[in-house]
């Protein structure tokens, strides 16, 4: 098959099932998603992301592990030779899982660890003791040699706790990836930064990368911190930022088959569902994932209608433009905008 576009990096929401309650949730996850993909439905589909040679997925959820078959496709994803990631909440990390885990061959068990102290991450998790057992998780995969990373959704509530956090996993960890909450799902818009704040949280990750190497701590933003900072250096998880790779390397799958760019964007952005037609005629349609396949300039809205990194940019993240502003290409949480206002008022 002859592909324009590959799906390098795919998030998979096996179910919609948590065992949690979080605040930040933008899926507000909880209860079983209506028509989940069966075993044999979800088989299947590793054979068409296999198809059309997608390397790293990413199973997620509401909470991975709490699909019965959660390791069943795990490992069929890697017999099919791609690599497969878990991103859990911890509180299933057990002897039986963590030796699941181990034997699948997993590149990375990623933690969700969103305060320094018990207070602050039980209160957005919702589930009393999450904290205790989420570092002693981190601890048992270290103990076995895990690949463990942790993420850390950042907001009001606990944005003056990312010292603590570093403390907490600093030797335990090599990776730290710090996102921002947007308000979508059960997240409440009073708790989203200011752009005072989120310029706080992207000089955190700058420093953080002066302090550490690669090698003691990996500290990285997601893709909606960054964009072409005139005094910070790199906070993305990419050295550069060319623009949302939403349906252009990027894939997200829900757990009724519906298929989006970004698994994170909003349900207007479903392209379609495997039920109804295969995985590649959704990815190789002409008219899907246009926002970012048939991008221009023009559609460019407000601060970034004149920016001169805008052709490249495409306005930044797209989730984070569509919950804030309501459509795509119009991120306002922008480092070198923000920079450009200071010095231009100075």
């Amino acid at each position: 098959m002859s592909l324009k576009h590959i799906p390098l990096s795919v998030a998979w929401e096996l179910t919609l099932s948590c065992n949690m309650r979080c605040m930040h949730c933008g899926s507000s996850a909880g209860d079983t998603r209506s028509q989940e993909l069966t075993t044999n439905e979800a088989l299947n589909l590793c054979s068409q992301l296999q198809e059309l040679r997608a390397k790293y997925i990413n199973l997620t959820g509401g909470e991975a592990l709490l699909r019965k078959d959660w390791y069943v496709i795990a490992k069929e994803i890697k017999d099919r030779g791609m690599q497969v990631s878990v991103l859990s909440n911890g509180l299933l990390l057990n002897q039986k899982t963590i030796a699941q885990l181990r034997s699948v061959g997993v590149y990375a068990i990623a933690i969700s660890l969103d305060g320094g102290t018990a207070q602050t991450h039980d209160t957005i998790r919702g589930i009393p003791g999450s904290f205790e057992k989420c570092l002693s998780g981190l601890e048992a995969l270290k103990k076995e040699n895990l690949p463990a990373t942790i993420i850390t959704t950042v907001h009001k509530g606990n944005l003056s706790e990312l010292p603590l956090i570093r403390d907490l996993i600093i030797g335990k960890t090599k990776a730290w990836q710090i996102q921002i909450a947007v308000p979508i799902g059960r997240f409440p818009r009073e708790y989203i930064l200011s752009k005072e704040e989120f310029y706080a949280v992207a000089l955190f990750i700058a420093a953080m990368k002066k302090r550490y190497s690669a090698r003691e701590l990996a500290v990285m933003g997601a893709h909606s911190i960054g964009y072409h900072s005139q005094v910070l250096r790199n906070t993305m998880v990419s050295p550069v930022w060319n623009g949302c790779q939403a349906g252009i390397s990027v894939l997200g799958i829900e757990s009724d088959g519906s298929i989006k760019g970004c698994l994170s964007l909003p349900e207007s952005f479903v392209e379609g569902n495997i039920r109804q037609r295969p995985l590649a005629d959704i990815w190789e349609d002409p008219s899907s994932f246009s926002y970012n396949r048939d991008f221009s300039r023009t559609d460019l809205k407000d601060q970034c209608t004149t920016c001169r990194f805008g052709k490249t940019c495409k306005g930044g993240c797209t989730t984070v433009s569509a919950s804030l502003t309501g459509a795509p290409h119009n991120d306002p949480y922008c480092l070198y905008h923000f920079e450009s206002q200071i010095l231009n008022s100075e």
